[in-house]
């Protein structure tokens, strides 16, 4: 995903990010896009890899420097960067899910108590810390962010240990939501909006991998203390309550 040719040939199949729509004065303003998923805490309040995001903020900054149009690409805000642990459900799935079970939020809460304390009693207590490095830059059909890498088969069997808790839970399964096992670990910097007919894509492949030739001399390392359950209303806002379910590793 972050050699020269694989850039060179995903930006030929980038497309707008239907996530955002353009306001009469020309800014892309997030459209609603609601949904549940399992995340760590974004980094406004996440100070122990405040770093870490310190560095992903310098990223955007010279991605959004590039000379490229200036529609091209909505940034993520810095302050709501984060790492997806697992997608849940989201937009007309989760809106048809409330509209046919009114407790249907309230139970899918319910569902991750039981599900992190049994996560909890069946990993190893003394598990290493779990930490992720910085590959490189990623190209998605609709967006632009950096993968991570575990830093070794530890940190990445706990986080696969927990993906597999959730999905195979019986009664979150019962409400609807699908078991997704392909995990790419990321954090998005940005969408990508109004894609010109004219735009050269191969220069753009181009740019993008020399910036990441750059970004490769200071590889940040994210550690992954803990994982939420937070509610989206678009993609950039993701809340929570207090007594909502969470999970320090």
């Amino acid at each position: 995903m972050t050699l020269p040719e694989a850039y060179r040939s995903q930006v030929q199949h980038i497309r707008e990010s239907s996530k955002f729509h353009p306001t009469p004065d020309g800014v892309r303003e997030a459209v609603p896009f609601p949904g549940y998923t399992v995340i760590t805490p974004v980094s406004e309040e996440d100070s122990k890899n405040a770093d870490f995001y310190a560095t992903l903020q310098i990223y955007q900054q010279e991605l959004l420097q590039l000379p490229l149009e200036p529609d091209l690409i909505v940034p993520v805000p810095p302050a709501r960067f984060h790492v997806t642990v697992a997608d849940l459900i989201r937009d007309s799935a989760f809106r048809d899910a409330c509209t046919a079970n009114s407790d249907f939020e309230k139970e899918l809460r319910s569902c991750f108590a039981d599900i992190f304390q049994q996560y909890q009693r069946s990993s190893n207590s003394k598990a290493k810390p779990i930490r992720w490095q910085v590959l490189g830059l990623m190209v998605l059909p609709r967006a632009l962010g950096v993968c991570l890498v575990p830093q070794d088969e530890s940190c990445y069997e706990q986080i696969v240990n927990l993906r597999r808790t959730i999905y195979q839970n019986q009664k979150l399964i019962a409400l609807g939501i699908e078991q997704q096992y392909h995990f790419t670990a990321h954090v998005t910097l940005g969408y990508f909006g109004e894609i010109s007919p004219n735009l050269d894509r191969d220069r753009l492949g181009t740019m993008l991998s020399q910036l990441n030739q750059k970004w490769l001399l200071s590889s940040p390392e994210f550690v992954v203390e803990r994982a939420e359950v937070r509610k989206f209303d678009n993609t950039i806002r993701y809340d929570r309550e207090p007594d909502w379910p969470s999970l320090d590793f």
